[in-house]
């Protein structure tokens, strides 16, 4: 009788915790050129998928990535902080992308200077700087993506960035299943497609907690 071994897929290796700032800021400039393609074309459509225009999905990104670096400032246990930053309304679409880098550069700086023992809240998972990099990087990554779909910008992120967010966010799960592209399995793992084999989450949730 000829008995047959099944291999598991290897898991993608999670980034040493050090390469997140400079991981977050290449994911800041890749996600604000891919904007600024867009930046004369109408914000006021939907984003792709979202019940929100491109102009407001704009703004829920500043809000969330300073979210992000007051919760590990801040430090609480069981609640979002109580500062909320919003971009300019008045201001052109250009500027408001300079908000954006702002706000990603004040998340960067954080993490950089925060203590691998802190904690913070999130309500997928208490997180640790590396946590709230990567989900720092995946909103930028995704509602990026959500932007560019609607506005007509053809725009893939690098690989390298979308297998660091799916090994922090993600774990357990294996590599980039054969013939699929990272960024096509985050896709997958967040609801906005299907892929062979891999049907479209209509419930889905990234799991921050340190591990």
């Amino acid at each position: 009788m000829t008995t047959t071994t099944t291999t598991a897929p290897p898991l993608l290796p999670v980034p040493p915790a050090t390469a997140w700032p400079g991981l977050l800021a290449a994911a800041t400039d890749t996600c604000l050129g891919a904007l600024l393609e867009g930046a004369d074309q109408d914000w006021s459509r939907p984003a792709d998928g979202l019940a929100w225009t491109c102009r407001e999905t704009l703004d829920h990104l500043a809000l969330g990535l300073t979210g992000y670096a007051g919760l590990l400032i801040a430090r609480p246990t069981d609640r979002y902080i109580t500062l909320f930053a919003s971009l300019d309304p008045q201001a052109p679409v250009p500027a408001c992308l300079e908000g954006l880098r702002i706000a990603a550069r004040l998340l960067g700086a954080t993490v950089r200077d925060t203590p691998a023992e802190v904690r913070a809240w999130h309500p997928w998972g208490h997180a640790d700087a590396v946590g709230f990099a990567a989900m720092g990087m995946t909103e930028l990554l995704l509602h990026t993506y959500d932007i560019t779909r609607a506005l007509g910008v053809t725009w893939t992120p690098d690989s390298g960035l979308c297998a660091a967010v799916l090994a922090r966010l993600f774990p357990g799960a294996p590599a980039t299943p054969p013939g699929h592209e990272p960024f096509d399995v985050l896709l997958q793992r967040t609801g906005r497609t299907a892929l062979p084999g891999l049907p479209r989450r209509t419930e889905w949730q990234w799991d921050g907690s340190v591990h």
